[in-house]
């Protein structure tokens, strides 16, 4: 459970196994009740529930000593308490809770289910009533390990995604920090000598201290303009790394996954917004889905971004949904459109279409310093406002 609430699990999550409980109170319907079976369930019932719990929500190095507790428990009350095996099968199925080997898992399962049988015979337990929970815990035991198994390997897949982003984040810094100081280490300097010049010229020769500042005002606008091009350029890294964690989940969940290159130099604004789409796009082919193949595929065709995400699922998704819903918005947002094409049982195909094309030409003009004529009664207010 604790690893479950990390996960955003409800913590009643785990609770739902307590139905299984109801042995304590149908056990004895196959001997008689009596008031000593009574005496001892209100006495050790609500004990049993503070160990399941201790046994839910406590680390794993702590939680062993709680399943134990509880095989302990069972133990001693067999003499006088039937309904105590039920405490044995809950018991041995929590040792799981703790980080171990199936091998040494197993080997504690026979241990104490070869103690519980040596008891149950010396207290001439009918055998046929306790055969089963060895059967039972072995089981049992076994399907929880497995479930046990999944969850640290989503664990495990989690943190991958979460370190590609991390890496990616990481190498795109570095490279904007050289592009920035490769563009305006040797720019800057030249600058400032120009600049030192002029004023040294300015009482000697003015137009000559005109023509080192005309100077220094050409490198600043070229400057300006590589810094300007370099930011528009760089990858948002959201994403390149969002099509690596893609890959990750959707193998992992056994599904093959392709993708083309990304197109270069894409607005920092419209990548982080695909990415977005991305991410709710493959974590809906993953869960929902049941595909064996998805691909993604971007290109840039007359000055619009189209981006595309199959797969060859179950298909026939409702597009009302929430999460269909949020990438009309995202995409709506960009000027764009989304397409769902998603027929029952052919899979279901994303066509995404964003244009380029008024970012472009305000990127240019940015870069020029000026607004060309013709051009500025076409601008959104963002566009007016930028320039």
């Amino acid at each position: 459970m604790a690893i479950g609430v990390q996960k955003g699990k409800s913590p009643w999550t785990d609770a739902i196994h307590l139905l299984w409980s109801v042995w304590v109170f149908v056990t004895p319907v196959f001997d008689k009740y009596t008031w000593r079976w009574a005496l001892l369930t209100l006495i050790t019932y609500p004990i049993f529930l503070f160990l399941y719990a201790q046994c839910c929500v406590s680390s794993r190095r702590r939680s062993r000593s709680f399943a134990l507790a509880l095989v302990a428990l069972s133990l001693v009350l067999l003499p006088w308490y039937s309904s105590a095996l039920t405490y044995f099968v809950y018991g041995t199925i929590m040792l799981r809770s703790c980080r171990m080997e199936l091998r040494r898992y197993m080997a504690s399962l026979v241990l104490l289910n070869a103690a519980l049988i040596t008891e149950v015979m010396l207290l001439h337990y009918v055998w046929q009533a306790v055969i089963w929970i060895p059967v039972t815990s072995i089981i049992i035991g076994l399907v929880v390990h497995a479930e046990r198994l999944s969850d640290e390997k989503e664990a495990e897949l989690r943190l991958s995604h979460e370190e590609v982003r991390r890496l990616a984040a990481l190498a795109e810094r570095e490279r904007i920090g050289r592009d920035l100081h490769d563009l305006l280490g040797h720019t800057l300097s030249l600058i400032t000598l120009k600049l030192e010049l002029s004023r040294k010229l300015f009482d000697r020769d003015s137009e000559a201290a005109k023509r080192e500042l005309a100077d220094a005002e050409r490198v600043a606008r070229h400057a300006l303009s590589e810094v300007r091009t370099a930011v528009s350029g760089i990858r948002a890294t959201d994403l390149a790394a969002e099509l690596a964690a893609a890959r990750l989940m959707l193998e992992s969940s056994a599904v093959s996954f392709e993708s083309g290159e990304l197109p270069p130099s894409l607005p920092v604004e419209v990548e982080r917004s695909l990415a977005l789409v991305l991410r709710e796009a493959v974590t809906n082919i993953a869960r929902h889905a049941r595909a064996s193949r998805a691909r993604v595929n971007a290109v840039v065709v007359n000055q619009s971004l189209r981006l595309s995400i199959e797969d060859d699922g179950r298909g026939g998704i409702d597009v009302h949904g929430n999460g269909l819903k949020g990438m009309h918005e995202r995409v709506r947002a960009l000027d764009g459109t989304l397409v769902v094409v998603s027929p029952p049982g052919q899979g279901t195909r994303l066509e995404i279409t964003v244009p380029l094309r008024s970012r472009s030409v305000l990127r240019d003009v940015l870069a020029e310093g000026g607004v060309p004529e013709g051009h500025a009664t076409n601008w959104t207010p963002q566009e007016r406002h930028a320039t």
